[in-house]
Protein backbone atom coordinates (compact mmCIF):
# COMPACT_ATOMS: atom_id res chain seq x y z
CA UNK A 1 0.00 0.00 0.00
CA UNK A 2 2.17 2.62 1.03
CA UNK A 3 4.94 0.94 -1.63
CA UNK A 4 1.62 1.02 -4.43
CA UNK A 5 1.95 5.23 -3.52
CA UNK A 6 5.17 5.72 -3.95
CA UNK A 7 4.52 4.29 -7.17
CA UNK A 8 1.99 6.29 -8.15
CA UNK A 9 3.46 9.14 -7.39
CA UNK A 10 6.80 9.02 -9.48
CA UNK A 11 4.13 8.04 -12.41
CA UNK A 12 2.34 11.46 -11.60
CA UNK A 13 6.18 13.00 -12.01
CA UNK A 14 6.98 10.99 -15.23
CA UNK A 15 3.59 12.38 -16.66
CA UNK A 16 4.61 15.95 -15.77
CA UNK A 17 7.53 15.56 -17.08
CA UNK A 18 5.95 14.12 -20.68
CA UNK A 19 3.57 17.14 -20.86
CA UNK A 20 6.68 19.53 -19.57
CA UNK A 21 4.97 20.79 -16.20
CA UNK A 22 8.29 20.97 -14.72
CA UNK A 23 7.76 22.62 -10.89
CA UNK A 24 4.72 19.89 -10.77
CA UNK A 25 7.35 17.28 -11.38
CA UNK A 26 9.66 18.76 -9.00
CA UNK A 27 7.19 18.88 -6.34
CA UNK A 28 5.84 15.16 -6.88
CA UNK A 29 9.19 13.79 -7.26
CA UNK A 30 10.53 15.69 -3.60
CA UNK A 31 6.92 14.35 -1.98
CA UNK A 32 7.55 10.94 -3.45
CA UNK A 33 11.22 10.81 -2.01
CA UNK A 34 10.00 12.20 1.67
CA UNK A 35 7.21 9.74 1.40
CA UNK A 36 9.86 6.97 0.62
CA UNK A 37 12.23 7.67 3.37
CA UNK A 38 9.77 8.93 5.67
CA UNK A 39 8.32 5.50 5.75
CA UNK A 40 11.40 3.52 4.96
CA UNK A 41 13.63 4.82 7.86
CA UNK A 42 10.41 4.29 10.76
CA UNK A 43 9.10 7.40 11.11
CA UNK A 44 5.34 6.91 9.60
CA UNK A 45 5.38 3.51 10.30
CA UNK A 46 6.48 4.52 14.23
CA UNK A 47 3.33 7.12 14.15
CA UNK A 48 1.11 4.64 13.53
CA UNK A 49 2.09 2.05 15.51
CA UNK A 50 1.96 4.19 18.40
CA UNK A 51 -1.39 5.59 18.16
CA UNK A 52 -2.77 2.01 17.45
CA UNK A 53 -1.16 0.30 20.29
CA UNK A 54 -0.23 2.54 22.95
CA UNK A 55 -3.40 1.90 25.00
CA UNK A 56 -2.23 -2.29 24.94
CA UNK A 57 1.64 -1.93 25.99
CA UNK A 58 0.89 -2.66 29.73
CA UNK A 59 -0.95 -6.10 29.83
CA UNK A 60 -4.05 -5.66 31.95
CA UNK A 61 -4.64 -7.89 35.30
CA UNK A 62 -7.62 -9.84 34.67
CA UNK A 63 -10.12 -10.15 37.12
CA UNK A 64 -11.82 -13.70 36.43
CA UNK A 65 -14.87 -14.42 37.27
CA UNK A 66 -17.34 -17.84 37.72
CA UNK A 67 -17.54 -18.39 34.22
CA UNK A 68 -14.68 -17.04 31.68
CA UNK A 69 -14.24 -17.11 28.01
CA UNK A 70 -10.68 -16.55 26.42
CA UNK A 71 -11.48 -15.56 22.86
CA UNK A 72 -8.68 -16.30 20.35
CA UNK A 73 -8.48 -14.41 17.27
CA UNK A 74 -7.06 -16.26 14.01
CA UNK A 75 -3.34 -14.61 12.57
CA UNK A 76 -3.37 -16.84 9.80
CA UNK A 77 -2.24 -20.59 9.10
CA UNK A 78 0.70 -21.63 6.49
CA UNK A 79 0.66 -25.03 4.18
CA UNK A 80 4.13 -27.26 4.90
CA UNK A 81 4.95 -30.08 3.42
CA UNK A 82 3.45 -32.03 6.41
CA UNK A 83 0.28 -30.37 7.35
CA UNK A 84 -1.21 -27.06 8.17
CA UNK A 85 -0.27 -25.55 10.81
CA UNK A 86 -0.57 -21.61 12.46
CA UNK A 87 0.87 -18.60 10.48
CA UNK A 88 3.83 -17.11 11.93
CA UNK A 89 2.32 -14.47 13.70
CA UNK A 90 -0.51 -16.84 15.48
CA UNK A 91 1.96 -18.16 17.86
CA UNK A 92 2.15 -15.27 20.61
CA UNK A 93 -1.39 -15.74 20.57
CA UNK A 94 -1.54 -19.26 21.14
CA UNK A 95 0.94 -18.90 23.96
CA UNK A 96 -0.59 -15.48 25.23
CA UNK A 97 -4.02 -17.45 25.45
CA UNK A 98 -2.87 -20.56 27.49
CA UNK A 99 -0.87 -18.34 30.10
CA UNK A 100 -4.50 -16.94 30.68
CA UNK A 101 -6.03 -19.91 30.87
CA UNK A 102 -3.65 -21.35 33.70
CA UNK A 103 -3.93 -18.12 35.18
CA UNK A 104 -8.01 -18.41 35.24
CA UNK A 105 -7.80 -21.77 36.71
CA UNK A 106 -5.50 -21.17 39.30
CA UNK A 107 -7.73 -18.61 40.38
CA UNK A 108 -10.33 -20.80 40.62
CA UNK A 109 -12.65 -19.81 37.83
CA UNK A 110 -14.52 -21.65 35.13
CA UNK A 111 -12.37 -21.02 32.03
CA UNK A 112 -12.85 -21.82 28.22
CA UNK A 113 -11.05 -21.16 25.53
CA UNK A 114 -12.71 -20.09 22.57
CA UNK A 115 -10.82 -19.82 18.97
CA UNK A 116 -12.37 -17.84 16.21
CA UNK A 117 -11.50 -17.96 12.96
CA UNK A 118 -12.65 -19.82 9.09
CA UNK A 119 -10.59 -21.20 6.18
CA UNK A 120 -10.15 -17.64 4.67
CA UNK A 121 -6.63 -18.76 2.85
CA UNK A 122 -8.81 -21.53 1.50
CA UNK A 123 -6.01 -23.53 2.74
CA UNK A 124 -8.60 -27.18 3.33
CA UNK A 125 -8.73 -26.13 7.44
CA UNK A 126 -9.91 -23.52 9.07
CA UNK A 127 -7.94 -21.59 11.63
CA UNK A 128 -9.81 -22.40 14.87
CA UNK A 129 -8.89 -26.27 13.98
CA UNK A 130 -5.38 -25.62 13.40
CA UNK A 131 -5.33 -23.73 16.63
CA UNK A 132 -7.19 -25.90 18.27
CA UNK A 133 -4.81 -28.81 17.91
CA UNK A 134 -1.98 -26.76 18.97
CA UNK A 135 -3.81 -25.48 22.00
CA UNK A 136 -4.34 -29.20 23.01
CA UNK A 137 -1.11 -29.98 22.92
CA UNK A 138 -0.50 -27.38 25.19
CA UNK A 139 -2.00 -28.97 27.58
CA UNK A 140 -6.00 -27.35 27.05
CA UNK A 141 -8.94 -30.45 27.99
CA UNK A 142 -10.40 -30.80 24.55
CA UNK A 143 -13.50 -30.25 27.43
CA UNK A 144 -12.40 -26.22 28.05
CA UNK A 145 -12.21 -25.50 23.96
CA UNK A 146 -14.71 -24.01 21.78
CA UNK A 147 -14.08 -23.90 18.02
CA UNK A 148 -15.75 -20.82 15.99
CA UNK A 149 -14.59 -21.96 12.23
CA UNK A 150 -16.94 -19.94 9.76
CA UNK A 151 -15.55 -16.33 10.34
CA UNK A 152 -13.53 -15.46 7.81
CA UNK A 153 -12.68 -11.74 9.21
CA UNK A 154 -12.40 -9.74 12.19
CA UNK A 155 -15.92 -8.50 11.87
CA UNK A 156 -17.24 -11.88 11.29
CA UNK A 157 -14.88 -13.24 14.22
CA UNK A 158 -17.28 -10.97 16.24
CA UNK A 159 -20.31 -11.64 14.96
CA UNK A 160 -20.45 -15.26 15.28
CA UNK A 161 -18.17 -15.35 18.40
CA UNK A 162 -20.85 -12.92 20.16
CA UNK A 163 -23.37 -15.49 19.86
CA UNK A 164 -21.89 -18.00 21.04
CA UNK A 165 -20.78 -15.73 24.35
CA UNK A 166 -24.37 -14.84 24.90
CA UNK A 167 -25.58 -19.01 25.77
CA UNK A 168 -24.70 -18.81 28.35
CA UNK A 169 -23.46 -15.37 29.36
CA UNK A 170 -19.83 -15.25 30.45
CA UNK A 171 -19.70 -13.18 33.33
CA UNK A 172 -15.67 -11.97 31.76
CA UNK A 173 -14.28 -12.13 28.34
CA UNK A 174 -10.72 -11.86 27.36
CA UNK A 175 -9.80 -10.93 23.85
CA UNK A 176 -6.48 -11.87 22.79
CA UNK A 177 -5.04 -10.88 19.45
CA UNK A 178 -1.83 -9.16 18.61
CA UNK A 179 -2.35 -5.21 19.83
CA UNK A 180 -1.98 -3.67 16.39
CA UNK A 181 -5.26 -5.51 16.04
CA UNK A 182 -7.17 -4.84 19.36
CA UNK A 183 -8.47 -1.19 19.02
CA UNK A 184 -10.44 -2.59 15.51
CA UNK A 185 -11.28 -5.59 17.51
CA UNK A 186 -12.17 -3.98 20.49
CA UNK A 187 -14.71 -1.80 18.24
CA UNK A 188 -16.34 -4.65 16.16
CA UNK A 189 -16.60 -6.73 19.35
CA UNK A 190 -18.61 -3.87 21.17
CA UNK A 191 -20.93 -3.27 17.92
CA UNK A 192 -21.84 -7.15 18.78
CA UNK A 193 -22.62 -6.06 22.61
CA UNK A 194 -19.31 -8.07 23.75
CA UNK A 195 -17.38 -6.03 26.43
CA UNK A 196 -14.53 -8.03 26.84
CA UNK A 197 -11.00 -7.18 28.67
CA UNK A 198 -8.24 -7.25 25.37
CA UNK A 199 -5.00 -8.49 26.54
CA UNK A 200 -1.91 -8.44 23.30
CA UNK A 201 -0.15 -11.32 22.30
CA UNK A 202 2.45 -9.32 20.67
CA UNK A 203 3.78 -5.81 19.86
CA UNK A 204 5.17 -4.37 16.68
CA UNK A 205 7.51 -1.48 16.67
CA UNK A 206 9.02 0.08 13.82
CA UNK A 207 12.77 -0.20 13.42
CA UNK A 208 13.99 3.54 13.14
CA UNK A 209 16.64 3.32 10.48
CA UNK A 210 19.50 6.13 8.57
CA UNK A 211 18.38 3.37 5.13
CA UNK A 212 14.94 2.33 4.12
CA UNK A 213 14.04 -0.71 5.49
CA UNK A 214 11.59 -3.33 3.76
CA UNK A 215 10.10 -4.12 7.21
CA UNK A 216 8.81 -0.70 8.01
CA UNK A 217 7.19 -0.63 4.49
CA UNK A 218 5.41 -4.07 5.68
CA UNK A 219 4.64 -2.15 9.48
CA UNK A 220 3.28 0.42 7.85
CA UNK A 221 1.10 -1.46 5.65
CA UNK A 222 -0.50 -2.99 8.73
CA UNK A 223 -1.25 -0.29 10.65
CA UNK A 224 -2.74 0.97 7.66
CA UNK A 225 -5.00 -1.64 7.38
CA UNK A 226 -5.90 -1.28 10.91
CA UNK A 227 -6.84 2.19 10.49
CA UNK A 228 -8.45 1.48 7.30
CA UNK A 229 -11.03 -1.06 8.92
CA UNK A 230 -11.70 1.29 11.84
CA UNK A 231 -12.76 4.29 9.66
CA UNK A 232 -15.09 2.29 7.26
CA UNK A 233 -16.50 0.32 10.59
CA UNK A 234 -17.25 4.64 11.72
CA UNK A 235 -18.54 5.17 7.89
CA UNK A 236 -20.84 2.48 7.46
CA UNK A 237 -22.06 3.63 10.97
CA UNK A 238 -22.92 6.99 10.11
CA UNK A 239 -24.51 5.90 6.76
CA UNK A 240 -26.69 3.20 8.23
CA UNK A 241 -25.13 0.44 6.75
CA UNK A 242 -23.75 -1.84 10.11
CA UNK A 243 -26.57 -4.34 11.11
CA UNK A 244 -28.20 -2.38 14.67
CA UNK A 245 -26.62 -3.12 17.64
CA UNK A 246 -27.72 -5.63 19.63
CA UNK A 247 -29.79 -4.65 22.43
CA UNK A 248 -29.93 -5.67 26.08
CA UNK A 249 -31.85 -8.90 26.72
CA UNK A 250 -31.96 -10.23 22.66
CA UNK A 251 -31.47 -13.20 21.83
Amino acid sequence: MTLLLFVILIALATLCAFLKRRRAQRILLVVSVSWFLAVGCGAVPAWLLNNLQSDYGVKPAVSWGERNVIVLLGAGTEQTPAAIEPGVFAFPRLVEATALYHQCHQAGGDCTVLVSGGDARHQGAAEATVYQATLLALGIPPAELQVEDQSMNTWQNAEFTAALLHHPRANQVVLVSSAIHLRRSELYFAHFGVSATPVRADYLRAMLSPLPLSYNFMAADVALHEYIGIARYHLYSALGLNPSRPQPGDA
